[in-house]
């Protein structure tokens, strides 16, 4: 069984970094196969089509997400810190090309073109990841920590754009810099600048 569970990891992981690096139609099974070291038939086995794989694929990443959240949460309770944590993860993965893109914002990018089974998974992550932020930024705000000028799930909304636009332009410039470039701004936005800007925060 344990087998099993490692030549299907293996898969998903493959299956991951060409989709970052190609998108959902930039990859077959006999890409896989090549950089596995299996047979096509092997990774039917595991997932009878590509939709089955990229499915999966999509709910282990939310999970895993979601797991880092969790994570955060537990080990800092400050929402700026949260959100500094957020980006400083991404600013890292893209720095060491550990995971230069979210495959669920390069996914969304391909929603008319994708199965509506991946599509449905893929709006699930974005919308668990909007309610997390939502969640720190209403706390950020009710604890004067975070200076918000709309509504908290305004501002998550943004701040989410803002993160994966940042993805986008480092990757377009072929600078890991540029992410930080674009949301070091946004969190020195939101930072409180002096105890007045808590009396100002939107319920």
């Amino acid at each position: 069984m344990s087998n099993l569970s490692t030549t299907s990891d293996h898969i998903l992981a493959c299956a991951r970094t060409l989709i970052v690096a190609g998108g959902y139609n930039g990859f077959s099974y006999a890409d896989i196969a090549d950089v596995v070291g299996i047979r096509k038939a092997s990774i039917h086995h595991h997932f009878p089509a590509k939709v089955d794989l990229v499915r999966t694929l999509v709910v282990r990443y939310r999970e895993e997400a979601e797991a880092g959240m969790a994570h955060l949460e537990r080990q800092v309770s400050d929402p700026l810190e949260l959100l500094r944590l957020y980006a400083g993860y991404w600013e890292a993965c893209i720095a060491d090309a550990s995971a230069p893109f979210c495959v669920c914002a390069l996914l969304a990018s391909q929603l008319p073109v994708l199965p509506e089974e991946v599509a449905l998974e893929v709006r699930a992550h974005f919308r668990s990841l909007s309610a997390w932020l939502t969640s720190v930024l209403e706390r950020g705000a009710q604890h004067g920590r975070l200076r918000l000028t709309s509504t908290p799930r305004a501002e998550a909304e943004a701040f989410m754009a803002a993160v994966h636009g940042a993805m986008l332009s480092a990757r377009a410039y072929g600078d890991p810099k540029i992410f930080g470039i674009v949301t070091r701004p946004l969190l020195e936005r939101l930072a409180p600048r002096s105890p007045a800007d808590t009396a100002h925060a939107p319920d």
